[in-house]
C-alpha cells in the first residue's frame, strides 16, 4: 500500500513539474519563438531613405512573385509585432512591414507625426521599394494611414484591410471617454506637468487601469519588477518570465522603442491635420475590409478602439467595404487571433484579384 501511494505521489509530482516547466517555457519563449520562425521563413530587416532623407526601417519577406502586401503597425509597436503571422502570410504575399515614424529604427522626426504625412511617405515607399500596386493593411493608427493611402493614392493600392482602427472614437468630445485617452494620452500629459516622478513607466504602471483587476499587492509586485527589468535592459521590451504572455503584453507594449511625441499628436489633434475621417473613408473605392475586435465598456469608459456603432458608420461610408468581427480579447487581432487574421488576409486576395 505504501509503495503504491509513493508511486501515485511521484506521478503527481511529475505532472506538477511538467505543468510548471511548460508554463515557464511558454513564458520564456513567447517573444523569441515567433521572431525565430519569422527569420527562418526568410524575412530580413532593411532600411531605405526617401527623397527628403527620411529613414524607413522595414522587414521584407521572401520574393516569391506573389501580390505585394504592406503592413503598417499600430502606435507603440514595431514591424516585428506581426511576427506571429508573417511566416504564413509570406506563402501568399510578398510581404513588407514598416516601422512607422517615431517607432523602432525609422526616423523620429516629429514633423512627420500625422496620418497624412506618414501616408505620403509610405506611398513613396511603395513607389521606391515595392514598385507596383499593393494590398495595404494597417492596425489601429496604421489603419488610418492605410485608409488615406487607399483614398488618395488609388493607383498604388489594390485593396485595404483596416484592423480595429479608432475611427470617430478619436474625435474631440468622444475621445475623453476612451481607455486609450484616460490611461494613455491624458496620463502622459499629467506626467509631464508634475515633478515628483521622472520615470514614466513607473508613473504609468502605478496608475494603470489594470491595478483594480489584479489588486494592489500583485500589481505593485508586477510594477516593481517591470521597472527593475527595464532599468537593466533599457533597449528591449519588458519581459517578466513568471507572468503569462497575456499580462506581459501590457509591459511589452509600454516599453517598445517609441517616441512619446507621437502620442501627443492625438492629444492635441495634430495627428488629424488635413485628415477628415468621414471624407477619407467615403473616398475609398477599392475593396476594403474592416476588422473589429470585441467591444467592452467599464461604465461609460470605452475599453476598445471604437464602438460597434462607430464600426457600422465606417462600413456605411465605404463604397466597397465589409466588416468582419473577431472575438478577440485585445486590440491586436493579428497577435491575439493570428489564425483568424491570416484567414482574412488570404481570403482578401480573391477580392483584389
Amino acid at each position: 500500500m505504501k509503495k503504491k501511494r509513493r508511486i501515485i505521489l511521484a506521478g503527481i509530482l511529475i505532472i506538477i513539474l511538467f505543468v510548471v516547466g511548460s508554463y515557464f517555457y511558454t513564458n520564456s519563449t513567447y517573444m523569441d519563438k515567433p521572431l525565430k520562425e519569422m527569420y527562418r521563413a526568410g524575412f530580413t530587416e532593411k532600411q531605405i531613405k526617401l527623397k527628403d532623407g527620411t529613414r524607413i526601417n522595414y522587414g521584407e519577406g521572401p520574393n516569391n512573385g506573389k501580390t505585394p502586401l504592406l503592413l503598417i503597425h499600430g502606435q507603440g509597436m514595431t514591424w516585428e509585432d506581426y511576427a506571429k503571422v508573417l511566416p504564413e502570410l509570406s506563402k501568399h504575399y510578398h510581404v513588407y512591414a514598416v516601422d512607422c515614424h517615431g517607432h523602432g529604427e525609422s526616423d523620429w522626426n516629429s514633423e512627420k507625426y500625422s496620418a497624412k504625412a506618414m501616408a505620403e511617405d509610405f506611398i513613396e515607399f511603395i513607389d521606391v521599394v515595392i514598385g507596383e500596386k499593393a494590398v495595404v493593411s494597417g492596425h489601429s493608427s496604421g489603419g488610418m494611414i492605410a485608409a488615406w493611402m487607399a483614398a488618395y493614392a488609388p493607383d498604388r493600392v489594390l485593396g485595404t484591410v483596416i484592423e480595429d482602427s479608432p475611427f470617430f472614437s478619436t474625435e474631440p468630445g468622444r475621445r475623453e471617454k476612451t481607455y486609450v485617452w484616460v490611461y494613455g494620452f491624458q496620463l502622459y500629459e499629467d506626467f509631464k506637468h508634475q515633478k515628483e516622478e521622472t520615470d514614466y513607466l513607473k508613473y504609468s504602471l502605478e496608475r494603470s487601469y489594470w491595478r483594480k483587476l489584479f489588486g494592489d499587492f500583485l500589481w505593485n509586485k508586477f510594477t516593481k519588477d517591470a521597472v527593475a527589468y527595464y532599468k537593466k535592459h533599457p533597449n528591449e521590451p519588458v519581459h517578466l518570465k513568471y507572468l503569462p504572455p497575456q499580462i506581459n503584453r501590457l509591459f511589452e507594449s509600454a516599453t517598445y522603442p517609441y517616441d512619446h511625441r507621437f502620442g501627443e499628436t492625438f492629444y492635441d489633434n495634430s495627428w488629424f491635420k488635413d485628415y477628415d475621417q468621414a471624407e477619407v473613408l467615403s473616398s475609398i473605392k477599392s475593396p476594403t475590409v474592416f476588422i473589429k475586435a470585441t467591444t467592452n465598456y467599464d461604465g461609460d469608459l470605452l475599453i476598445a478602439a471604437l464602438s460597434d456603432e462607430d464600426a457600422d458608420r465606417v462600413i456605411s461610408l465605404l463604397e466597397n467595404g465589409k466588416r468582419i468581427d473577431v472575438d478577440s480579447p485585445g486590440h491586436d487581432i493579428h497577435y491575439d487571433k493570428p489564425k483568424e487574421f491570416i484567414q482574412i488576409m488570404t481570403d482578401f486576395l480573391d477580392e483584389v484579384k
